[in-house]
């Protein structure tokens, strides 16, 4: 027992080494220092806006830094331990326990490595969730909002704030389509892998027959763009229209026109947003998710650009369908990219899709 352990907890080390020099740790942990003292010093808020650019820097720096040095502390007590104990009878609960901490750090370890591959420059942004109920009326819609719930719940599970932007009710039940802000470091390199559309099967509560109905809503996931990154638009293209934005009744409905809906007019971007408190507030929101679809588009351009003159095929996957959830006759949901599937319906539709995203991103890289 004690040689099976000492393998598999040096295997772990020898992982941990890797990646210490892949991510180039002593470095990391240099720069946190430099910013960690920047901040000490006493005229550090005089300007909040640098203020701010050096704290979120120093936080993705201990993003790294602190989860390596606690996973490399781990891994070197367990050892110790295990050496100590190297005499102990093979039945000595002492290995159980070392072997289910062992456990604790290939968790711990997979998540890190599995963060590395989120290189991208906007994946540690907010992500900007939208999802849109496809043909099939109050069914449809139903579905969208089972969607919503769904990242609501992941979301959750992580630790992410969630903020609804814009939302259009359907007319019987559900959701016509519905923007969602998901705040939390890389909740855009996350989420990026739910961009498509998703399809249900299930017998329809809407449907007195109880026949089975098949379901789309498409999901578009795009990334907030932050102060630093320099998108000019024109103000000459945007139409810019106010509205009242829609109350619950009663004492609750809006009586200003306080909602904002901005038209991009050479691309035919809509973005809108009801739910902040007055108008100017609705009107930053609604112009930086707009900024943050321009941004997108530009990406998507260079990239078709790049296709063209290199002869690459970029899978993209816009608009294409990725997953079946499948509620009836039997249960299943299973991520037609990918192939990994769970009969778990229910635990999915509570925000366990964390299969499904690793899974995908995993392809991304490889």
């Amino acid at each position: 027992m004690f040689k099976a352990i000492n393998e598999r907890l040096n295997g772990q080390k020898k992982r941990m080494d890797d990646m210490v020099v892949y991510i180039d740790l002593p470095a990391k942990r240099r720069d946190l220092a430099v910013l960690q003292e920047r901040m000490g010093q006493s005229d550090f808020w005089n300007d909040n806006l640098k203020a701010k650019e050096v704290i979120d820097k120093a936080n993705l720096l201990k993003g790294w830094v602190e989860p390596a040095d606690r996973i490399a502390e781990h891994i070197a007590s367990l050892l110790e331990l295990n050496e100590m104990s190297k005499d102990e009878a093979e039945s000595s609960d002492i290995f159980r326990e070392l072997s289910q901490e062992a456990d604790k750090v290939e968790k711990e370890l997979a998540s890190l490595e599995f963060k590395k591959m989120l290189g991208g420059h906007l994946d540690r942004n907010n992500a900007i969730l939208s999802i849109n109920s496809g043909a099939g009326g109050t069914e449809a819609a139903d579905w969208a909002e089972m969607l919503l719930r769904m990242y609501d719940r992941w979301a959750e599970r992580r630790g992410f704030e969630t903020e609804i932007i814009d939302i259009l009710v359907g007319e019987e039940a559900g959701l016509k389509n519905v923007t969602m802000m998901v705040k939390g470091e890389y909740a855009y390199g996350y989420l990026k892998a739910e961009r498509g559309v998703h399809r249900l099967v299930r017998i329809s509560p809407f449907d007195s027959n109880k026949r089975r109905h098949t379901s789309f809503a498409s999901v578009d996931v795009i990334s907030e763009i932050t102060e630093d990154v320099d998108v000019e638009i024109d103000e000459k293209d945007l139409r810019i229209d106010t509205y009242r934005a829609g109350g619950a009744g009663g004492q609750k409905v809006n009586k200003t026109d306080s909602a904002v809906r901005i038209t991009h007019i050479p691309t035919g971007f809509v973005t809108q947003c009801q739910n902040e408190r007055s108008q100017f507030q609705n009107k930053t929101v609604a112009m930086n998710v707009m900024r943050s679809k321009i941004y997108e588009l530009r990406l998507q351009q260079q990239k078709d650009k790049y296709a063209k003159e290199y002869g690459e095929k970029m899978d993209i996957a816009w608009g294409s369908q990725i997953r079946s959830y499948v509620f009836q006759p039997y249960q299943m949901v299973k991520d037609l990219r990918t192939d990994v599937e769970t009969s778990n319906v229910q635990d999915v539709m509570d925000g366990n899709i964390d299969m499904f995203i690793e899974a995908y991103l995993k392809t991304l890289k490889s």
